[in-house]
């Protein structure tokens, strides 16, 4: 399948779909963002970071965002289930990658990121930034991403700004 219709990988013998997720699967998709950033990050965040996390992904203005197609977000779906989740804010932030801790180590969150930056291209970009988390700053690295900073504290939410240029 082309890359706007969506995109398929396979895990074994499992068949991960990629493509942008539907007005219906926001609330999955939010849902996967919040499980998983509990359970790798939730034990090094402040309860104003954790409560200010929930709030991004809760926000309306969001989820109005995306309904207009100005906020991206892509999904990993196995058998009809969300499992990793990507969003692209301003044609070039990564703002969530999260990927379901029974699927990790797998290539999901490569290939969410790989997505995107074909739809970067696609569009004259070269650049993706992010604001990593203290448990995805090796993912990151891995990836090709770099520091362009050191770890910040904002709203209690620990992060590192990096960039990946392509």
């Amino acid at each position: 399948m082309g890359f706007f219709t969506g995109d398929k990988m396979n895990i074994g013998n499992q068949s991960i779909e990629i493509r942008p997720i539907d007005d219906n699967e926001w609330e999955d998709a939010m849902g996967l963002a919040w499980r998983t950033f509990l359970r790798f990050e939730g034990d090094v965040y402040s309860a104003e970071g954790i409560r200010n996390f929930r709030d991004f992904i809760t926000d309306q203005t969001l989820r109005r965002m995306f309904l207009a197609g100005e906020y991206k977000v892509y999904g990993a779906f196995y058998r009809g289930q969300i499992v990793g989740v990507v969003s692209l804010r301003n044609k070039e932030h990564v703002s969530l990658l999260f990927v379901d801790e029974n699927y990790h180590k797998n290539g999901i969150g490569r290939r969410l990121l790989e997505i995107l930056k074909c739809f970067e291209q696609s569009i004259g970009g070269y650049r993706l930034t992010v604001h990593s988390s203290p448990y995805a700053v090796g993912f990151y690295h891995k990836v090709g991403f770099v520091d362009t900073n050191i770890e910040q504290l904002k709203d209690g939410i620990a992060y590192t700004p990096m960039s990946w240029i392509f």
